[in-house]
């Protein structure tokens, strides 16, 4: 099983090689869940609306306004945009937010990587994931396609009414946990995880989640949650973690073979 967060600059790709990479791991006999991002793209629709975006130790803070815009570019826009790039390559792609049917259920996030407190409006963290559905998605043929927005809850409880904002990276690592993912692959906008960006020499290539969890203060702006992500994903389960360029149309290929980018272990 492999979780593949996809977004950042990957996600225009005119040439459909995303696709290609996908079919190869399923030809690999590999099951693969796709969760997608959209800043890019929810930037741009906030700016529409003349919302000017705010961020906080690399999280979107989220207003119900801005999670109206947010709700409606990843769950309206965005995965159906991903979900027909695939299924034209042929792929059984079939999209779901992470509302539906309680897939995702989270409590509010109130505090930064760093343990600094902060308000961030309707941002979540992930406390509980229905694998079953994606399960019955994979076992009927599917390539699930999953929007990270959830649902106000807790362990046993939800409000349906109440949907949270889910950091993408965040959303796959609690996925990649509840399958036992063998791989969570993350294509982004870098090659990796830098110690010291934006030193390029400071690339890691392998560290293990105890070292990781020792350096997680120092990372800043978009690193910080995808460290987190990294670190959430092992210790809820993941075998390995590895970020890679979404931009190099062979990182994918190479990530499939234990090649390339940072590669993250318990």
């Amino acid at each position: 099983m492999i979780v593949i967060k996809f977004g950042g600059h990957a996600m225009s790709d005119a040439e459909g090689l995303f696709a290609k990479a996908v079919q190869g791991a399923l030809d690999l006999g590999e099951d693969c869940v796709i969760v997608h991002g959209g800043g890019p793209q929810i930037d741009a629709a906030l700016k529409a609306a003349n919302i000017e975006p705010e961020f906080k130790g690399g999280f979107r803070v989220t207003s119900p306004e801005v999670f109206e815009v947010v709700q409606k570019v990843l769950s309206g826009q965005v995965l159906r945009d991903v979900v027909a790039q695939l299924r034209n390559a042929g792929l059984n792609a079939v999209g779901i937010t992470g509302r539906d049917g309680g897939l995702l259920i989270a409590k509010k996030l109130n505090n930064l990587v760093n343990g600094e407190s902060a308000d961030l409006g309707q941002v979540g963290e992930v406390v509980r994931v229905d694998k079953a559905i994606l399960d019955s998605l994979i076992d009927s043929g599917f390539l699930p396609v999953v929007s990270p927005i959830a649902t106000l809850g807790d362990e046993t409880h939800e409000d349906s009414n109440t949907g949270l904002n889910v950091n993408a990276d965040l959303a796959a690592a609690a996925i990649a946990g509840a399958l036992q993912a063998s791989s969570l692959i993350f294509m982004t906008d870098v090659p990796g995880i830098y110690k010291n960006w934006p030193d390029t020499s400071s690339l890691i290539s392998s560290i293990r989640v105890s070292e990781l969890e020792a350096i997680k203060g120092e990372f800043t702006e978009g690193m910080a949650p995808k460290v987190a992500a990294c670190l959430s994903a092992i210790h809820a389960g993941a075998h390995s973690v590895r970020v890679i360029d979404g931009k190099d149309p062979m990182s994918f290929a190479l990530a499939l073979r234990g090649i390339g980018g940072t590669v993250v272990l318990p």
